[in-house]
């Protein structure tokens, strides 16, 4: 019986270390915020330039899909690939099944148009593939998502819905 239970905390212990270094867009959390949708590819040519430009057509949603707890964003980070990061700094509350915009460029914040804008001109996500992280304030992960252009966009619009 010792040997058995030996064993079986040593193949527990295996699994959770392969569980520990499983890819990010694998893992499914048990968060109540979640990404449900991405517009990687700004329609139209990209241009970041501040006037004029369209980062602002770029944006990620990021829903409430808990049935009873309201949501602060404050502290949450958005991540790429890469590293670059987006800190939501204000107070911005996601009631059940409401959801936020985050999007590039510059522009007015409104909770009563559930919008956020990142106050940065230059494209976050890449075109062609990149992976995008939602962490909480506790740093640890909400959600996450690896895309690719000709893999999970499937009619090409720049646009990838996840969650339903």
């Amino acid at each position: 019986m010792r040997i058995r239970l030996g064993v079986t905390t040593a193949v527990a212990a295996g699994t959770l270390a392969a569980l520990s270094t499983a890819p990010a867009q694998a893992a499914e959390y048990s968060s109540a915020l979640k990404i449900r949708g991405i517009q990687y590819d700004a329609p139209g040519r990209d241009s970041n330039r501040c006037d004029g430009g369209n980062t602002d057509e770029e944006y990620l949603t990021i829903e409430n899909y808990s049935r009873t707890a309201t949501v602060n964003l404050k502290g949450y980070v958005v991540k790429d690939k890469a590293g670059n990061r987006f800190r939501f700094t204000a107070d911005h509350y996601l009631q059940p099944g409401d959801s936020v915009k985050l999007r590039g460029g510059n522009g007015t914040d409104s909770d009563a148009r559930n919008v956020v804008y990142r106050d940065n001109c230059n494209f976050l996500w890449n075109n062609d593939k990149d992976s995008i992280y939602l962490i909480k304030p506790s740093g640890a992960g909400a959600d996450s998502h690896a895309y690719t252009k000709s893999g999970s966009d499937r009619d090409g619009n720049g646009y990838i819905t996840y969650h339903g």
